[in-house]
């Protein structure tokens, strides 16, 4: 029986450069260790979206992981078996398969439109001025005005800072004589997982890459 609480680490992978890690350095923090996310696939390699170390180690124990990809880059330490006092340990992967197969209707949903989503798939621009501004400095504009009939869809809606989204008004661009430096866009659900997530690994980027549509316009 196992009797403990489970533990997690970050791994070095073989790919990694520079000395080993000195066994007095600092153990990695909780939240650099919880912002980890691993990839979660259907057995056909469909990609379904981010999962957390929690639910992808019940995904091991429970015999669910048909393949996997990439070097591991997380450690889950169980419990002691009281009988042969060796502790449990599961080695998870970047990239993790699932036995299961996904619901047609599940495959490339439509990303959720929020300020977060936003704002990263315009890469923290204004989209009228062309400035960086960190998120508190942003907004949603309505290109079409939500008064002039505008609907509050990716097609419609761009990154603006506060001065311009004022100075524009209840117009339109042209009204305004702001013109848009990029088109607004319904970014993929593979493009979406790309731009919602700040920590991803190697391994699972040159995946997402691969399965990028031939229109997508994250940059290279």
């Amino acid at each position: 029986m196992e009797t403990d609480r489970a533990t997690l680490r970050l791994v070095r992978t073989g790919t990694e450069r520079g000395p080993a890690r000195p066994s007095f350095a600092p153990r990695p923090s909780n939240d650099r260790l919880n912002s980890v996310r691993l990839l979660s696939l259907d057995a056909h390699g469909r990609v379904l979206d981010w999962m957390s170390w929690q639910d992808a180690t019940c995904l091991y124990v429970r015999g669910a992981v048909a393949w996997t990809m990439g070097d591991p880059c997380l450690q889950v330490h169980g419990g002691i078996n009281r009988l042969s006092g060796e502790r449990s340990i599961i080695e998870l992967h970047p990239i993790v398969a699932a036995r299961s197969h996904a619901r047609a209707h599940a495959l490339d949903p439509t990303p959720a439109l929020t300020n977060a989503a936003l704002f990263a798939r315009d890469g923290y621009l204004c989209m009228y001025c062309g400035h960086d501004f960190s998120r508190p400095h942003l907004t949603r504009d309505h290109v079409m005005p939500v008064s002039k009939g505008g609907r509050d869809i990716w097609e419609n809606v761009v990154a603006a800072c506060f001065h311009c989204n004022s100075r524009k008004g209840n117009r339109t661009p042209q009204q305004a004589s702001m013109p848009l430096l990029a088109v607004p866009y319904r970014p993929s659900w593979v493009e979406h997982l790309i731009l919602s997530n700040r920590n991803i690994l190697a391994d699972q980027m040159a995946f997402l890459r691969s399965q990028l549509p031939k229109t997508a316009r994250l940059p290279a």
